[in-house]
């Protein structure tokens, strides 16, 4: 069985964490790895249904998505979360349940300019968050605490899609969690 991971992708809305999960994902499974993607909107959707935006409640998601990415990641998936997870204690709360697994967790730190993420909106809100229409906006009425230590950095102000994808690849591969390194680990 190969060994699963947790890659948890936090940012603010419309850094680009879902992107770069649509094109790391098929790149992983050509791998030969299983995976699976917690996406924190079909999360709150489906098994976070009715919780609201308190700290309490994005709290509670956030433990949610860690509890469902520590059992899949401790049985061999490679786990793809991304979440906005805004909080750096529950955060580092999921992380030290996650690795006290002993199952390695990689965050990643996605991120962009506040005029980027107002230009990529589609619905309006940070328009709409930025007037006061909306409250407990994260990054605007609410707020994100950037991670302090993240395995990696992403700025997608500055990187392509592509660029980053590689950067998650290279430090995959450099902690042995590929398909390639794994093969080489088994023959042993």
């Amino acid at each position: 069985m190969s060994r699963g991971s947790t890659i948890w992708l936090t940012g603010l809305s419309g850094a680009g964490k879902t992107t770069l999960t649509n094109e790391l994902l098929p790149r992983l499974r050509d791998q030969g790895l299983s995976v699976e993607v917690l996406d924190g909107d079909e999360v709150r959707t489906n098994l976070s249904k009715g919780l609201g935006f308190s700290k309490a409640d994005r709290d509670t998601n956030v433990r949610r998505i860690g509890y469902v990415s520590r059992l899949l990641s401790r049985n061999g998936v490679t786990v793809i979360a991304a979440a906005i997870s805004p909080y750096r204690d529950v955060r580092d709360e999921v992380r030290s349940q996650i690795e006290g697994d002993g199952t390695p967790f990689i965050e990643v730190f996605v991120k962009a300019r506040l005029e980027t993420l107002v230009r990529r909106d589609v619905k309006g809100l940070y328009r709409k968050a930025l007037a006061g229409e909306i409250k407990e906006f994260t990054g605007v009425s609410d707020p994100y605490e950037e991670p302090i230590r993240p395995e990696i950095v992403i700025d997608t102000d500055r990187e392509s899609v592509s660029e980053a994808v590689l950067r998650v690849l290279d430090t995959l591969d450099r902690l042995g969690l590929t398909s390639a390194e794994l093969e080489e680990v088994e023959a042993c």
